[in-house]
């Protein structure tokens, strides 16, 4: 059997801690989804159209890495696809705490869905796609935090 995992999150940006994720996912999984999501609570960035384009750009080479945004449930999203794994990074101890709570929820939606947690590697521990877009929002350069060059996101004017 295929094991399939999807890697679901906004994105928004795609950082190099994301690209650590995924590129350590390769060796437990054949197949890998990055999923983008529709979170209600937060307002976007960047578009997810223009995040998909770029994350599909960066994994072009890698047959085995795909990318699709989605709207709904995360549980039902992995049904969709043919997912079991969920795979998910954790820099903290408040990452574990919020993701665990999500885990066991998509997990009650879908009862064969099982989550996987990486821990980040150190280097990329402390920065998040929030800190990316504050500095980036006033003009700071985020180019050491990103795997695509921030002309790809010029559109999006920093104040």
């Amino acid at each position: 059997m295929k094991k399939i995992a999807i890697f679901p999150g906004s994105f928004d940006p795609f950082t190099n801690g994301h690209l650590d994720v995924v590129l350590r996912g390769t060796r437990m999984f054949d197949e890998i989804v990055i999923a983008i999501g529709n979170n209600s609570v937060k307002n976007r960035y960047i578009p997810v159209e223009k995040m998909v384009e770029i994350i599909e750009e960066i994994f072009k080479d890698q047959h085995n890495i795909s990318v699709q945004s989605y709207k709904g449930l995360t549980a039902e999203f992995a049904h969709e696809v043919g997912a079991n794994f969920l795979l998910r990074g954790l820099r903290n101890t408040t990452d574990f705490e919020y993701e665990n709570t999500i885990a066991q929820a998509n997990r009650h939606i879908n009862k064969e869905l099982e989550t996987v947690f990486l821990i980040t590697s150190p280097a990329l521990a402390a920065i998040s796609s929030t800190i990316i877009r504050e500095i980036h929002r006033f003009g700071g350069n985020v180019d050491e935090f990103i795997p695509f060059p921030i002309s790809k996101i010029a559109d999006i004017p920093a104040q």
